[in-house]
């Protein structure tokens, strides 16, 4: 029986396949044929989207049996996958670059980077003190592969670093301890993931009680935060804000969080740093050969 694999060019490049599969390269999935998408047996999502939306082409999808995200978030695709379809993500793939991006938006809040941005455009040199990373404590929510990650390079800068997950365990807090853990932080640093349990999470109440100039850092999900709520309180000025995740995203061009001063913002770039490319097909590869041998994938999602 011949085995029907679509996936990006570069994931496939290199991979030596089985005479029965059949290989189909394509960066976007609205460029395949009805026929030929409806007859996939395993499909690699392409990192960088498709003209197509997620919903439709899990649906022109008749025979897969195996759909493989190049992210670690999947809440964007888990929606509309069947049941008997096999979800995977690429959890793992951007562990170092996003934790590296959420320590540098930290770094820079903290350092007031922005100032000294300003003052090199205006080309005029400034001396200024700000606030080092060292010495100060971390809460950090959320403690998958990322926040392992992130909680590796802090201690690194003499941090004193809180971990949160759903349930406590072993040196790690449970969520439902936030109210007395938020106002010990100089620095709140958001790595869950978007589920119904976090959307919102860092509401009013929330945001009230961080102490006085502590950073809020998001590289999760922008739905972790209420948009409106964040707004209003940098506009005291009483903290600051890092963000590399917003709601609504992108950004319009005239929404206030642009403006403000006391805010950093990137442009969903978490993962995208040069070591994605390698790690994301090394990953693939392992699918593959998982896949083709018979045997349990790895990252599979519970359905």
């Amino acid at each position: 029986m011949s085995r029907h694999i679509i996936a990006p060019d570069w994931t496939v490049k290199g991979y030596e396949f089985p005479a029965d599969v059949q290989v189909t390269e394509c960066d976007d999935l609205a460029e395949l044929s009805l026929e030929v998408i409806g007859d996939a047996d395993f499909v690699v999502l392409p990192y960088e989207g498709s003209s197509l939306t997620i919903q439709e082409a899990i649906a022109r999808m008749r025979s897969v049996k195996v759909i493989q995200t190049l992210t670690a978030g999947f809440d964007n695709v888990q929606p509309f996958v069947p049941a008997d379809v096999t979800l995977c993500n690429a959890a793992g793939v951007h562990d170092d670059a996003t934790s590296e991006l959420a320590v540098l938006l930290t770094l820079s809040a903290l350092r007031d980077m922005p100032r000294s941005f300003k003052a090199q455009q205006d080309h005029h040199w400034e001396t200024y003190f700000a606030r080092s990373l060292a010495d100060k404590t971390v809460l950090l929510i959320g403690y998958g592969n990322v926040g392992k990650a992130a909680e590796k390079r802090l201690l690194g800068f003499g941090c004193k670093v809180i971990p949160v997950a759903r349930t406590a365990r072993d040196h790690v807090h449970a969520i439902s301890e936030l109210p007395n853990l938020i106002p010990t932080a100089d620095v709140v640093m958001l790595i869950v993931p978007n589920n119904p349990g976090t959307v919102n999470l860092v509401d009013a109440k929330f945001l009230a009680s961080m102490k006085d100039d502590s950073v809020l850092v998001n590289v999760a999900r922008g739905v972790v935060v209420d948009t409106d709520a964040l707004v209003a309180e940098l506009k005291t000025g009483r903290i600051s804000a890092a963000l590399d995740v917003t709601e609504p995203e992108p950004l319009p061009a005239d929404h206030p969080l642009w403006s403000l001063p006391n805010v950093i913002i990137t442009s969903h770039n978490g993962g995208e740093g040069d070591v994605f490319w390698n790690r994301a097909r090394t990953r693939i590869h392992s699918q593959f050969d998982l896949w083709l041998a018979g045997k349990p994938l790895e990252c599979v999602i519970p359905q």
